[in-house]
């Protein structure tokens, strides 16, 4: 029996390749707006975070995911990225 390949995604933060389920992804759609994209399949440039509160404060404070997404992100998104790691 063939074994299902698990796809490897890369957190912007820590580097680390992660299963693409142990990663949050982060999305600025055609239209500009920058939202958290739980399905994994959103339109747009994307880039992952590993679901670690740490992670997201380091994140922050270095705007890593500011420059990955190539425009500027509300306090409002960093703040449903807190939530959606936390469930």
């Amino acid at each position: 029996m063939k074994v299902k390949k698990i796809p490897l995604r890369t957190c912007v933060v820590t580097k680390e390749s992660l299963p693409k389920g142990e990663l949050l992804r982060v999305v600025r759609t055609p239209e500009g707006n920058v939202l958290v994209d739980t399905t994994g399949k959103q339109n747009g440039r994307g880039a992952y975070i590993k679901k670690d509160l740490a992670v997201l404060e380091q994140a922050k404070k270095s705007k890593i995911l500011e420059k990955r997404l190539e425009c500027t992100i509300e306090e409002s998104v960093y703040e449903q990225i807190k939530n959606e790691i936390e469930k």
